[in-house]
């Protein structure tokens, strides 16, 4: 059996959750968005890091947009953003990404598609999270774990948030996209006007954005 630990979006931030179980892991999987050369270089005191750069990761930051690796039998493809990936993944066993700050596991044609969300600095009220891998190279399976990297309690609060962030996202571009008025998408919603203007906003002048990508601009939710 061996230990991966997999996170993403630290932002220049190292918690001591993260580095506790990256200390019990033998490989480190960063998705990108690492904020600083230092982040790379303490974490490479603890084990094997595979990192790839992320939109805020600039001039400083020599390093792939994409990896390709094997580990222990497995295969993986890691990008920051899900919608660049270029590579042909079609033999590969997980994919890891970031961005978002959101948590996700999604399977597709029997490739798990992995999110460890953040593990940085709070932001949205979102969860503060990372993923361990483990991998069972004799029978060729794994299983992941998902870390709250906060206190159990404050953890599962901000999940909660994340949730009902989400879900009103969704409603408020569903009444918009129906005609109604910012007024009247607020009250129904039962949040302020300025942040229903500021989502109608997004969502009008990014062609394509999603809920998370919403999500993902709306700087006045940073903690």
């Amino acid at each position: 059996m061996h230990r991966i630990a997999v996170i993403s979006d630290t932002h220049g931030m190292l918690r001591r959750e993260v580095l506790d179980y990256a200390g019990n892991c033998e490989a480190i999987l960063h998705a990108g968005d690492t904020g600083k050369r230092e982040i790379i270089q303490k974490l490479k005191k603890i084990a094997p890091v595979y990192v790839v750069k992320g939109n805020i990761d600039k001039e400083w930051a020599d390093i792939p947009e994409e990896l390709y690796f094997g580990l222990y039998g497995f295969n993986f493809y890691m990008v920051h953003n899900r919608k660049h990936i270029k590579a042909d993944i079609s033999k590969t066993d997980i994919i890891i990404y970031g961005h978002s700050h959101i948590y996700k596991e999604e399977y597709l044609k029997d490739i798990l598609y992995l999110n460890p969300g953040s593990c940085g600095p709070g932001r949205f009220r979102l969860a503060i999270t990372m993923a361990v891998i483990t991998l069972d190279e004799k029978e060729h399976k794994f299983s992941v774990e998902k870390i709250n990297c906060l206190h159990k309690d404050t953890g599962q609060k901000a999940e909660n948030t994340q949730k009902d962030m989400y879900n009103i996202v969704k409603k408020v571009i569903k009444d918009m996209e129906s005609g109604k008025e910012i007024s009247v998408i607020a009250k129904r919603n039962s949040i302020q006007e300025e942040l229903t203007e500021k989502i109608c906003r997004i969502y009008s002048t990014h062609q394509g954005i999603d809920v998370d990508g919403i999500l993902n601009r709306l700087d006045i939710w940073n903690l």
